[in-house]
């Protein structure tokens, strides 16, 4: 009965899913959302800019440069990143205090981002989402209208280099499609909260 009340008494998952820039990852993860409404997004703390149709507190929690530099100093951040001249950060005591209260958690961070969080957490899932090819992911920067030329070539080589950090990764999932990525990720999810770790 001891066992059977700790599989009950699980901790949460914290999950990771990395793309590069223009995969598909927001699309993804809302898909999945709506297919396993029990997990719980992370919302990244950014001093980016706020795009047209996001929500603070909903997409991101918008802060300016100064404040994320305080939270910074704090050691409020899981993890935090530069990422295209803006900073990205998860909220630490947040994520710690989801998991330990049985609920799934997942973050939606880079790969500089995911590699901090496995030192972090160890026991983190991390997924990395691909594009069906190169030529694909320029095809969809471009249908996004909202990078320069010049961005879009940064843009692609930053994501090779990414992809080149897939080692770290525990699944990669092919997006060529929103809904059968998001199914493969609901798999993914189940067969982990399925998985027997050993209690401490």
């Amino acid at each position: 009965m001891q066992f059977l009340d700790k599989i009950r008494q699980r901790k949460g998952l914290v999950i990771v899913l990395s793309a590069p820039s223009g995969a598909g990852k927001d699309a993804v993860l809302e898909e999945l959302m709506q297919m396993c409404p029990d997990i719980t997004r992370c919302i990244t703390v950014t001093t980016r800019e706020k795009r047209a149709g996001e929500e603070n507190g909903k997409d991101y929690y918008f802060v300016s440069v100064d404040e994320f530099e305080k939270m910074k100093q704090r050691g409020e951040f899981l993890e935090y990143a530069a990422v295209y001249g803006s900073m990205y950060g998860t909220p630490k005591q947040w994520v710690l205090d989801q998991a330990a209260a049985g609920k799934d958690v997942i973050l939606k961070i880079d790969v500089q981002g995911g590699a901090a969080v496995r030192r972090e957490i160890p026991e983190a899932v991390m997924i990395f989402l691909l594009p069906p090819s190169m030529e694909e992911l320029e095809r969809r920067l471009r249908n996004r209208m909202t990078e320069s030329e010049d961005e879009i070539a940064r843009r692609l080589a930053e994501a090779q280099k990414e992809i080149e950090q897939i080692g770290i990764y525990d699944y990669a999932v092919i997006n060529d499609s929103v809904e059968e990525a998001a199914k493969k990720l609901r798999c993914i999810v189940v067969a982990e909260r399925c998985r027997i770790k050993i209690q401490q």
